[in-house]
Formats: structure tokens, C-alpha cells, sequence
């Protein structure tokens, strides 16, 4: 896989669709209404994007991590800071913010444990207010993410 065909699965994840036609059969539509259709989806919000569906196994990436983390302060500019030095880590495939113990779920991809050892060490570990991180090696991925870092 050359990065052509990653630069081609990257477009595909963020707005790769279904045609218009082969989406009005299935539902029961000639294209003119779907097409209508989706664009108001579309345009409303509703629908947010189109996804490939990719295998982050079969593009490099079959060490996955669910990391746990405890901020020692959760103030405004802390949680801000934290959110947005997160979001622009592509590894980082999934993250959410909770209720309780623990702050924040990421997921985590990478090649091996040796490139999340190293990401935990010089990323994770440096980010704003982490008191804590612990982290879990995923045996089985039942549902696959929406965009995989190609």
C-alpha cells in the first residue's frame, strides 16, 4: 500500500457515499427525490459525513488501546486545552468525556505496543491536568471505528 492509496482511503472515510442511484433502489425512490432527499439531510445537519469502512489491521495498525484518564484538575481551561490537544492526535481514533472516577475513554491505535508505548510516553503521558492514565489492551474489535488515521 503506497500513500496514494492511503490518500484515497482518507478522502473515502471522510466523504465516500453510496450512488445516488444504487441508494434510490433501495429505497423505493427514483433518484431525483433521494438526491433531494439527501441534500436536505445534508443540509439540516442530519447527516454529518460519509465513511469508508476500513480495517485498521489490514493498513498497519493492529495494536489497539482503551485508555483511561484522570485529570488532577478539571477546570475550564484545563478541559478545553486537554480536548483540543486530543482531538488533533489522529491515533486517538475515539474519545469521550464522563461522569465519575474517570474523566475521559480514548481509543487508541497503532502499528504495535512498541508506537503506543512511545505515544503514551511522549504524548498521552504530557497532556494538560492528566493525574493518571491506565490503559488496557483491546483482544477483539466487535464494531469498527468511523475513521481509521491511513
Amino acid at each position: 500500500m503506497d500513500a496514494i492509496d492511503r490518500e484515497i482511503l482518507h478522502e473515502l472515510q471522510i466523504s465516500g457515499r453510496e450512488s445516488a442511484t444504487t441508494l434510490a433502489q433501495h429505497v423505493g425512490l427514483t433518484v431525483a427525490p433521494t438526491l433531494r432527499r439527501m441534500k436536505e439531510l445534508e443540509a439540516s445537519g442530519v447527516i454529518r459525513g460519509y465513511h469508508a469502512d476500513v480495517d485498521p489491521e489490514r493498513v498497519g495498525l493492529s495494536f489497539e488501546a482503551i485508555v483511561f484518564v484522570q485529570l488532577n484538575l478539571t477546570d475550564g481551561p484545563t478541559i478545553r486545552e486537554f480536548e483540543r490537544q486530543v482531538d488533533e492526535q489522529p491515533q486517538v481514533v475515539e474519545g469521550q468525556r464522563l461522569f465519575g472516577d474517570i474523566d475521559y475513554l480514548l481509543r487508541v491505535l497503532a502499528p504495535d505496543l512498541m508506537s503506543y508505548q512511545r505515544f503514551f510516553d511522549e504524548v498521552l503521558s504530557g497532556l494538560p491536568g492528566v493525574r493518571k492514565i491506565t490503559s488496557t489492551i483491546v483482544m477483539k474489535t466487535l464494531k469498527a471505528p468511523i475513521v481509521v488515521p491511513v
